[in-house]
């Protein structure tokens, strides 16, 4: 898929920002991703609330492989071929996509948890060369000084 038609392809659902990533395409409103067009197809995000409509469409998570292992990525979820034909429904899942994606984010935030800072511990200045070179000769000037 290329940039115009992915612009086209969500002309119904509103502004997109279309940027280059991975193999293909990272999709985003208001500054958050929600949707990946890939050599593989296009996937939207989903979460616990969207999972069961792909599943009913019979979509598959995001996927790639490894040297080792396949690896499954189930918060993008493949678009369902059928939404391709239609643009009304395809801005309808796009919305849900974006609200998964804001959720997740929401989800990321840290719980307002301070950390607590440690005592710094104390170590004593490093003294310089030149300081501890005068230091041993103003020793040996007294030693020698020192009545026996």
């Amino acid at each position: 898929m290329d940039r115009e038609f992915l612009i086209d392809l969500f002309a119904d659902f509103g502004p997109v920002t279309i940027r280059k990533m991975f193999s293909g395409y990272g999709i985003s409103a208001d500054g958050i991703n929600f949707a990946l067009s890939l050599r593989a197809g296009l996937f939207f995000r989903a979460d616990e609330i969207t999972i069961p409509d792909f599943e009913a469409e019979g979509s598959k998570p995001f996927q790639y492989s490894t040297r080792a292992k396949t690896v499954l990525v189930n918060s993008y979820w493949e678009l369902p071929a059928r939404l391709f034909d239609d643009s009304q429904e395809l801005a309808q899942w796009a919305r849900a996509a974006l609200a998964a994606a804001q959720r997740a984010k929401v989800k990321k935030r840290p719980k307002g948890k301070k950390a607590v800072a440690k005592p710094a511990k104390k170590v004593a200045p490093k003294r310089s060369v030149a300081k501890k070179a005068a230091k041993k000769a103003v020793r040996r000037v007294g030693k020698a000084t020192r009545p026996p």
